[in-house]
């Protein structure tokens, strides 16, 4: 009982912990304190929340646009988060990358992509290196069903199952590649199907709870790292919000967003806690105090932080390196 109860609390806290934050992170985006763009992660949480504990600290960890979760699940302070948001110097990326390039070498976490499937080739050259040097690692790369209609991913699902890299593809099928329906843009929607086609194993699991997604996981990832080559995990999840804090969101039915919204994976794990009496609810108002306080110092931390001086803006950006046998030009950068 007190191992379930412990488990279900750092579950909620998890998931929690990422709602929370990205509710925040919309407000502070119709402030103007966050701009650019803005893809939140909200309804997809038992996703990052119950597959990245079965990841090791030196297994890479690659994701999409809308990496947030996936980010806090890794591990990556909710303060250096925010702060990247804010554009701030003490960001997890410097202030560079912002809410689609969250980044932290310390946790192996490489960050974002703003290129749909732009993650799957670097994973399988992450998982060619470990193979190469003869550990046990892993890579695990998060996308979108989208990302199965590029042709990223055919090229590294075909390589990785040809030399049979340590490769794990976890992907979140939220049924929609932005504003398009999976049925209208890929001619089959069974996707594990189109994956067992190139040599791959391949699982399904529901997206919305949690325990599924560890199970799931933690199956995946036993036969990677046994050597029987890459694993496809299918997340059946959805997303609550629209694509981005920019999309009107005319492509999907209200009634629709409803319905899935009766799935939310935070109540569907509190239902659970509380039929087993792991949780009640003062427990939970416990954690959601824990979770504000949080979220409230990540905000505060982003707030005092500074933001880059101009005559740095073009740092890392361009490197002029001089002709051989010329003298450096004064302040370049080599």
């Amino acid at each position: 009982m007190t191992l379930a109860r412990d488990d279900a609390r750092h579950l909620l806290r998890q998931m929690l912990r990422i709602r929370r934050f990205e509710e925040k992170c919309a407000e502070l985006y119709s402030a103007g304190k966050i701009r650019g763009f803005l893809h939140l992660y909200i309804g997809e949480e038992a996703v990052a929340v119950g597959a990245m504990p079965e990841l090791r600290a030196d297994d890479s960890i690659l994701g999409t646009w809308r990496e947030h979760g996936h980010a806090l699940a890794r591990g990556v302070p909710a303060g250096a988060i925010m702060a990247e948001m804010f554009g701030k110097r003490e960001g997890c990326s410097g202030g560079r990358g912002g809410s689609m390039h969250l980044f932290d070498v310390s946790r192996r976490f490489f960050g974002g992509n703003a290129i749909v499937g732009g993650a799957l080739p670097l994973a399988a050259g992450f998982a060619l290196a470990e193979q190469m040097r003869g550990t046990d690692h892993l890579a695990a790369c998060f996308f979108g069903e989208g990302a199965m209609a590029e042709g990223e991913f055919h090229e590294s699902a075909n390589l990785a199952a040809l030399w049979k890299l340590p490769v794990l593809f976890l992907c979140e099928n939220n049924l929609y590649a932005m504003g398009t329906a999976l049925a209208r843009s890929q001619s089959s929607v069974d996707l594990c199907g189109r994956v067992r086609a190139c040599g791959m194993q391949a699982l399904s699991a529901d997206g919305m709870d949690v325990f599924a997604v560890r199970e799931a996981t933690r199956h995946a990832v036993a036969a990677v790292r046994a050597g029987e080559g890459p694993v496809f995990v299918e997340f059946r999840t959805y997303r609550f919000r629209a694509h981005s804090m920019f999309d009107p969101e005319l492509y999907r039915d209200k009634a629709e967003v409803a319905e899935w919204r009766k799935r939310c994976p935070i109540d569907r794990l509190m239902r659970t806690a509380f039929e087993h009496e792991w949780l009640d609810g003062d427990a939970v108002a416990v954690i959601e105090r824990e979770v504000s306080a949080e979220i409230d110092a990540a905000v505060a931390f982003a707030e005092a932080g500074t933001l880059e001086p101009v005559e740095e803006l073009a740092r890392d950006v361009y490197v002029r390196a001089p002709l051989p046998g010329a003298a450096p030009t004064p302040g370049a950068r080599s």
